[in-house]
């Protein structure tokens, strides 16, 4: 996959989830950032404008669809356990993927979006 040193924000709670992700993008070519909720997510975009956002839909008590305002121009990839994900949500993300998800459709998902093949 050609997403050499693009770096993918992975904001999600749960922190093997975290992990699983990190490993599965890391081993794609990404630089992966990550944050358990919404001020550390805020910080690592301020601090690094990633290529694209993995977003865990529910982060705990916080609503991870909050953050969405904050990432005009930067593709998201929301992660949700939900059986019914709003349209008006659907129609701000790039992809959706239900958990449990594929490891190796992640990868592809976030190679898609961020070189656009």
């Amino acid at each position: 996959m050609g997403a050499e040193l693009a770096t993918v924000l992975v904001v999600e709670d749960d922190a093997s989830i975290r992990f699983l992700c990190r490993v599965t993008l890391e081993l794609q070519g990404f630089v992966v950032e990550e944050a358990a909720g919404l001020a550390e997510a805020r910080a690592a975009i301020r601090a690094r404008s990633p290529a694209a956002v993995v977003l865990d839909l529910t982060l705990g008590t916080e609503d991870g669809g909050r953050l969405l305002e904050g990432l005009a121009g930067i593709p998201v990839v929301l992660l949700t356990g939900a059986l019914e994900v709003p349209d008006a949500l659907r129609l701000r993300v790039a992809a959706v993927l239900g958990k449990p998800f594929d490891p190796d459709e992640l990868a592809v998902t976030v190679d898609r979006i961020v070189t656009g093949r």
